[in-house]
């Protein structure tokens, strides 16, 4: 199983929007140890973030003991600098206060184990925008997205590994499937393994192949991911979801650019460029020993951070008719972009696509019945459980919503419900698994 086709997006034509060339202010920070072990260093950005812990990979390293690998990050993507511990052993203060993500500001400490800091004000800089409001078939007219854009053609041009973070639903294997189309690898193979939807005892026959009975069921041989992909790309999707016995191989096969099948005594040479996609900060995973920090490192040459919608809001409105285009061929109708302009998107640009669906689904386009087709936001919050968690639980349940109402609507046949969605088969069949859904109902 090798399903290229389930992530790759619709054929669509876009038309690119020259803008005149503009800038965006962005804040900087100086941060400088003021008691511990490193009294006396400082570290300033040289790009949009700031990381601190004891691994060599960070924007300021320091020797505490009491310091994790990956402790914190800052990020400067605006006027306001945020901080975001990063699962850390003994905590992140910001003036006394642990905090797990907030603002900051010059003047404040920072507490690490037995390390203070003090942040100073490092004044204004300005980051460079695209002219652009496209690269293939990513559309975005906002600030985020066109700081984006800037680096997008560059990066495709190189044959470099790439690290696309973001949140679910942001768009990662869109962005990575055009990082493909405008690499020197266009004309090859660009192959999708989601690491958090295979078995884990199929996973190393997905990436690197088997030979006929290397193990039960194993009845002939099997190229693999990377052997499949020979001449393109991979991309490795979830990655922060591959199994700790599996890394090893993986780190091995990027290093010695070659794979060896499961069963198999020979190797066979490994020319694909990998592109890996997660959820999660993988920093965060390394910390807790749930991902190898030399898989991350080796991962992590050049890393690409998607913006959430709620970053971007003045992008929906073009998004909603694009996606009404793409489904009726049509532009969308004015009430129906304002209706969605002005809602929260948790789920980011795939609930809005959804959502899009749902409406042309049910005839849906007056405001107010757009709003009651879109599920409110849980009223009971468990304040125990971390931002993570309770998001994660928030969209998993919006899915669970949108997945029974759909298979519902077209009363059980699944693969009436994909063709209706523009969904894969086997994707929406794995979606209804995941949550123990019967579309027979």
């Amino acid at each position: 199983m090798l399903p290229s086709s389930l992530f790759e997006p619709a054929s669509v034509k876009t038309h690119p929007v020259t803008h005149h060339a503009r800038t965006t202010p962005i804040a900087r920070l100086r941060l400088v140890v003021t008691s511990g072990p490193d009294r006396g260093r400082a570290c300033e950005p040289e790009d949009t973030e700031l990381s601190v812990g004891t691994a060599p990979g960070n924007s300021l390293v320091l020797t505490d003991l009491a310091v994790s690998r990956h402790h914190f990050a800052i990020s400067f993507l605006n006027r306001s600098p945020r901080i975001r511990d990063l699962g850390s052993t003994n905590g992140t203060r910001v003036d006394g206060t642990q905090i797990f993500d907030a603002s900051l500001h010059a003047g404040a400490t920072i507490t690490l184990g037995d390390t203070t800091l003090l942040v100073h004000d490092a004044g204004v800089t300005t980051d460079a925008l695209s002219e652009e409001s496209s690269f293939s078939a990513v559309l975005g007219t906002s600030s985020a997205m066109r700081r984006l854009f800037t680096k997008l053609p560059k990066v495709a041009a190189a044959d470099a590994t790439v690290m696309l973070t973001g949140e679910t639903g942001t768009g990662k294997s869109l962005i990575a499937r055009a990082i493909h189309d405008a690499s020197p690898r266009r004309t090859g193979p660009f192959v999708v393994i989601d690491c958090g939807a295979i078995p884990p005892s199929l996973i190393e026959s997905e990436l690197f192949g088997h030979v006929q009975g290397a193990f039960t069921g194993a009845h002939r041989d099997r190229l693999g991911a990377f052997r499949a992909a020979a001449g393109g790309t991979v991309l490795l999707e979830e990655v922060g979801e591959l199994p700790l016995d599996l890394q090893p191989k993986l780190l091995r096969a990027l290093e010695e650019r070659e794979v060896t099948p499961v069963g198999e005594d020979r190797s066979f040479p490994l020319d694909v460029r990998i592109l890996a996609a997660t959820h999660r900060d993988l920093r965060e995973r390394v910390n807790a020993g749930q991902f190898r920090s030399d898989l991350f490192y080796r991962l992590d040459v050049v890393s690409l951070r998607v913006p959430a919608l709620r970053e971007r809001p003045r992008d929906i409105a073009i998004l909603t008719d694009h996606f009404h285009r793409e489904l009726t061929g049509t532009a969308a109708p004015e009430e129906l972009t304002a209706a969605f302009s002005a809602r929260a998107w948790p789920g980011n640009v795939r609930e809005l696509r959804a959502a899009v669906e749902r409406a042309l689904i049910l005839d849906e386009i007056d405001p107010s019945q757009v709003d009651a087709s879109i599920p409110a936001a849980p009223t009971e919050i468990d304040p125990t459980r971390s931002f993570r968690e309770a998001k994660d639980a928030a969209i998993a349940g919006w899915e669970i919503s949108y997945l029974r109402a759909l298979v519902a609507q077209h009363r059980g046949n699944v693969s009436s419900a994909a063709r209706a969605v523009r969904m894969d088969r086997n994707h929406l069949s794995d979606l209804l698994k995941r949550y123990a859904i019967d579309p027979r109902g």
